[in-house]
């Protein structure tokens, strides 16, 4: 609980007409904004080196220190006061006296507001009940907080305010800045796991004249200068295997992406991903590697390959489940047979029953993809590869020697959200130029998120592009995954919302 002492319950505006009259006072004598203090230390470098020590080490043995953080507790008694101040790391008390600071300045620190940013020094020392403070020689305002911090010091009550006052978020809640530190480690031990197998770290253009990689609607932009349209990329995929037809055999991106469709507990407009391609591998191989990298980042960041989602418990470490569209809809729904589910008027039918939206020019592959991701994609919570996706909804994927209606291709889904979508690359120029042309008629016949014809692509292609295996994860849904999150909006730290009224 953050309070003054006494606590009085007062208009916001009231209090914001106070502090703004306070800093007015201030600048009238002082820099009300100093930028010449410097700390020495974080609280949590002063904990995990002088907590052991015994109130009589720290007399005997004194250790001035200085410090920086937003006061956040203030207990303003006569001739002594204590305050609590928060950096990065952690909090830590300040003893602010007279006999110690100093009249004049514990005067001062008596006008000080919760929020304000203090820099402090003095001689680290223990309370009577063995808190680790320090006893305050000097005391500086560094900010001037205007607004005030909310009551209850446990984070935010309104969901929205969270998202939109992310940096108040940050403030109040120590579980959101764990949720951003892990986040931040997650990538970190990505990169560290590709550079340790040779991936080359590589970054691809933004804006594109031609929208591709993926089957999504784009946001559009006009160049002035160059007089054309331009497109957010939705994928970098198409830019990362021109590198590997130049020769770059191992690389890998993390990035946004940027598509512009609905917003859910699974979707933003403006996300991150990780794509990374390998030549001479294929899809097999990908999940593989897939399982390994997944353990190792979990390892590596939360020191376990045992995680709880959403209250049930999996482990990131065990061989992942691998089964077929068909298989997996069958693993929840027995009563569907074999036949019904490659029989096309028993799939229209089956959809129509559930009044479930389909294409109705799909074949078979692609009403059975369309009833696996309304009915059963949502079950799949222990990690499940689905694989053997139909050619005709894999534009970019090479088709199975054995079977060339389906694809090489599978998508990986954990907690029932899929995380993964990797497939061995389609390197057969002339396939991919009727595939394209196929998608662009599709575009013509009103399909928004259908691909365009990408004739550069195509020529880079007819150059060769040598069998490679290529994979995009969602890192925003794998932090989710990683830190019990249930929606994406907790772990972008500003993630898009409606214009405030």
């Amino acid at each position: 609980m953050i309070q003054e002492n006494p606590p009085v319950i007062r208009d916001e505006n009231q209090i914001i007409a106070e502090r703004r009259a306070k800093l007015t006072e201030i600048r009238q004598t002082n820099n009300a904004f100093p930028n010449t203090f410097r700390r020495d230390h974080l609280t949590s470098e002063l904990f995990k080196q002088f907590n052991e020590f015994s109130k009589e080490q720290l007399e005997e043995q004194p250790a001035i220190v200085k410090i920086a953080g937003r006061m956040v507790l203030k207990r303003v008694m006569g001739k002594a006061s204590f305050a609590t101040i928060q950096d990065m790391s952690g909090r830590i008390q300040l003893y602010i006296s007279n006999d110690h600071t100093g009249e004049p300045v514990h005067a001062a620190f008596k006008h000080y507001d919760l929020g304000d940013i203090l820099g402090a020094q003095g001689a680290l020392f223990k309370t009577k009940t063995g808190e680790l403070s320090i006893r305050v020689t000097d005391l500086q305002l560094l900010t001037k907080s205007l607004r005030p911090l909310p009551e209850k010091f446990h984070g935010l009550a309104d969901q929205e305010q969270k998202y939109r006052q992310r940096y108040l978020d940050l403030i109040t809640n120590e579980e959101t800045r764990k949720v951003f530190a892990i986040r931040s480690k997650v990538i970190q031990a990505i990169r560290e796991f590709f550079v340790e197998h040779d991936y080359l770290e590589v970054e691809t253009p933004m804006m594109h004249p031609i929208p591709g990689g993926a089957s999504a609607r784009p946001f559009s932009t006009h160049h002035n200068a160059l007089d054309m349209a331009l497109f957010l990329r939705i994928a970098p995929e198409l830019y990362l295997k021109r590198l590997v037809v130049g020769g770059m055999e191992k690389v890998f991106e993390i990035n946004r992406n940027f598509r512009n469709e609905g917003i859910s507990t699974r979707h933003n407009p403006e996300f991150t991903m990780l794509e990374f391609y390998e030549a001479y591998q294929d899809f097999t191989y990908l999940m593989d590697f897939t399982e390994q990298m997944l353990a190792h980042v979990a390892k590596r960041v939360l020191g376990t390959t045992r995680i709880s989602y959403q209250g049930k418990a999996m482990d990131l470490s065990k061989p992942y489940m691998r089964l077929t569209i068909p298989q997996a809809i069958q693993k929840f729904y027995p009563d569907y047979t074999a036949a019904q589910l490659n029989d096309r008027d028993f799939l229209i039918n089956r959809l129509q029953t559930l009044n479930i939206h389909f294409n109705p020019k799909d074949g078979i592959g692609g009403l059975q993809l369309t009833l696996f991701d309304e009915t059963t994609e949502h079950l799949l919570f222990e990690p499940t590869f689905i694989v053997d996706y139909p050619a005709e909804v894999s534009p970019l994927a090479r088709r199975n020697d054995s079977n060339p209606e389906i694809t090489d291709r599978f998508e990986l889904y954990i907690a029932g959200r899929e995380i993964a979508n990797g497939f061995s690359e389609l390197n057969d120029p002339e396939d991919q130029a009727a595939r394209f042309l196929e998608q662009a008629k599709a575009k013509d016949a009103g399909d928004s998120e259908a691909m365009h014809y990408d004739a550069d692509y195509i020529r880079a292609l007819e150059f060769g592009l040598p069998p490679t295996a290529g994979e995009g994860i969602g890192i925003d849904r794998l932090v989710m995954l990683l830190t019990d999150s249930p929606s994406i909006r907790d772990v972008i730290l500003f993630p898009q919302l409606r214009q405030e009224d």
